[in-house]
């Protein structure tokens, strides 16, 4: 599963040939979500309340990224990085 993202101790993930809806997997701690990329609903799991809120910032601004890399994972295709929220 390529790391695609770093910041403030929160991981993304993306695994290659994953089930749809697209989403990505957001690690922080224990803690995990899968998030949908195009609203940002949590589909499994759960962050803590900063964590989220931090994770929803960085994937309103990365969605367009986000879907290429789906896209290329369904491939599968190398994964490209992805800037960590400023």
């Amino acid at each position: 599963m390529p790391r695609l993202c770093e910041f403030y101790g929160i991981s993304i993930y993306m695994y290659f040939l994953d089930h749809n809806p697209p989403h990505f997997h957001a690690i922080y701690g224990e803690h995990e979500a899968l998030v949908r990329i195009d609203n940002g609903e949590v589909l499994r799991g759960a962050l803590p309340r900063t964590a989220s809120r931090l994770v929803e910032q960085w994937r309103l601004d990365q969605v367009q990224e986000l879907l290429k890399n789906w896209a290329l994972a369904q491939e599968p295709a190398a994964l490209g990085s992805i800037e960590p929220l400023q």
